[in-house]
């Protein structure tokens, strides 16, 4: 065999261990690099889209806090106006609103109004001049309760549209959360956002929020500043946001906000998208000296992003054909394992064989000198001798001619026998005696019980009863089973026997090597009359021998 085909088998055989677990491993392997990779892009994805929300949370409060600096810049205009002009009419503050909306963008709020800040006993005054100069069915409500000292009712509200016409005449001052808030302008002396309203515009819409940005305004009066009113802006929170919303890059976001602290009635804004966030951040602004939070969640339609898809699909798909080529070179793996292990068994049996020959081929010369000289003694003359010692020659290869006759399926155990004792036997010489039934041997158990007859036969001729021209040998079958034959050999007339010193070659090929293909233990006495030796030989079928031969 080649030692390099030798060498690369030897080393491919861990894999003929394991035949199915290294492919499996391999795709086990693959896979977790596969979801290592997933969970690399998908940690890469997660803190890009980190930093994408927190530009988004950047950019939005960015948008309304320009939307809110650009309502005040009007208010602040406003306030102007009516700080330095006592008697500003509807005309007038009609002509300044529209200046100031003249692109006709309100920024986000639905217009812009005026308030002025009156002691409750002027109340009536106030509504009969109104009535008088601008407004017939001026009315001022709530109506101020008797313990109520100030009011600050609606006079002007610009745009005036059907909605901002329910508003005139409210008085502010009368609902807690606005009255904080203008208290805090006055004291401030700057534009300040309410907190969370329900504007009159909306009181028939449940659900709607909103919130005011009031700049009061200030006048001088006997040396010092009284507060004459408010300048204001309403605005519906919902279409602050949405107005803001055309300020900032990714609008694919969803936006909520409250006022100061995140609970539910404290939410001003909300503008939902569909499905869940998969990220959420959230962070405070200052609206009108107001403090806000806003709350900015990023939505993800799928739970991997397709570089991930993609990876694992083909990380799957490496997988797979990395266990399919595992597994073909595993199985090749095995075959060449297979055809290592079945020219290893060749070689030790050519070993056996080359053992077995240069032993027989010995024996063989022993028997040929023990004929020659048991010929000669009984031989009358020289051509006698010369046929005899022809004859028992002859006979040495009629064990392995009786398999080549039957094509080594099978050969009887008493013709066996006789192969082997045929170079002692001579037309009816009465020395060797064979009896028994007729049982057929496989193969190899005929070469087995061959051997043991032959190394008998051949100890007999060199030291026992075939030695001598008095000794006898009895050969003995008989069935124990239908699967089980026993074979008794027995020596008498020879020379008396002593047990051997030292294990010979031939005993130990019959106690061990026959033995152990026979599968059965040898009795092999040395009895002082002459050798005995029992033999236990399994009995097959012819079936049973052709599927021993094909294994082979």
């Amino acid at each position: 065999m080649d030692d390099a085909l030798l060498a690369r088998v030897e080393k491919q055989a861990w894999f003929h261990k394991y035949p199915r677990g290294w492919p499996f491993l391999l795709f086990i392997l693959t896979s977790i690099g596969t979801v290592v990779s997933v969970i690399a892009i998908e940690s890469a994805e997660a803190q890009r889209r980190q930093l994408e929300l927190d530009r988004n949370v950047t950019e939005i409060a960015a948008g309304l806090q320009r939307r809110t600096a650009e309502n005040m810049v009007l208010l602040r205009a406003a306030s102007a106006l009516f700080g330095s002009n006592r008697n500003v009419t509807k005309s007038d503050f009609n002509e300044f609103a529209q200046g100031l909306h003249a692109n006709g963008d309100l920024h986000g709020s639905l217009g812009i109004g005026w308030a002025p800040r009156l002691d409750t006993t002027a109340v009536p005054q106030f509504e009969a001049a109104t009535r008088s100069r601008e407004q017939s069915n001026f009315l001022v409500f709530p109506r101020p309760a008797p313990t109520q000292a100030m009011v600050v009712p609606i006079a002007y509200l610009e745009p005036l549209t059907s909605a901002n016409r329910l508003a005139i005449g409210y008085d502010m001052y009368s609902e807690p959360v606005r009255r904080e808030a203008m208290d805090s302008a006055i004291r401030r002396g700057q534009p300040v956002a309410s907190g969370k309203v329900l504007l009159i515009q909306d009181e028939d819409a449940e659900g709607t929020s909103g919130f005011l940005i009031y700049m009061p305004v200030f006048r001088s009066e006997n040396g010092g500043r009284v507060v004459a009113g408010f300048v204001y802006s309403p605005f519906r929170a919902d279409e602050f946001v949405a107005s803001a919303a055309e300020l900032f890059h990714n609008r694919q976001v969803e936006i909520a906000l409250y006022d100061q602290i995140t609970a539910p009635e404290h939410l001003l804004a909300w503008r939902q998208l569909p499905g869940q966030n998969s990220l959420l951040m959230q962070r405070r602004i200052q609206i009108g000296d107001r403090n806000w939070i806003l709350r900015v969640g990023l939505k993800r339609d799928q739970m991997l992003s397709p570089l991930s898809r993609a990876t694992l699909v083909f990380g799957t798909i490496i997988a797979l054909l990395a266990m399919f080529l595992g597994r073909l070179i595993t199985k090749r793996a095995a075959e060449d394992r297979q055809v290592l292990e079945w020219l290893t068994r060749q070689a030790a049996i050519r070993n056996s064989l080359t053992r077995e020959l240069n032993h027989r081929v010995k024996n063989t010369l022993a028997n040929v000198l023990s004929i020659v000289s048991l010929t000669r003694r009984r031989s009358a003359d020289i051509d006698d001798f010369s046929e005899s010692l022809t004859a028992r020659v002859r006979a040495l290869s009629a064990t392995h001619d009786l398999l080549s006759q039957s094509n080594w399926s099978h050969a009887p155990i008493g013709d066996v026998i006789r192969s082997e004792l045929a170079p002692y036997m001579e037309g009816n010489e009465s020395h060797v005696e064979i009896d028994g039934p007729t049982v057929s041997l496989a193969p190899n158990d005929a070469l087995s019980l061959g051997l043991a007859i032959h190394e008998l036969a051949t100890n007999a001729a060199k030291y026992g009863a075939l030695s001598s021209g008095e000794g006898q040998i009895t050969v003995t079958c008989r069935l124990l089973s239908p699967v089980l034959a026993e074979v008794y050999w027995r020596e008498r007339g020879g020379p008396p026997v002593t047990q051997p010193q030292k294990r010979g070659f031939g005993r130990d090929l019959i106690e061990k090597i026959v033995a152990g293909e026979l599968k059965s233990e040898v009795d092999l006495r040395f009895e002082p009359d002459g050798v005995e030796c029992r033999l236990h030989v399994p009995v097959r079928t012819l079936g049973e021998f052709a599927l021993r031969r094909n294994n082979r």
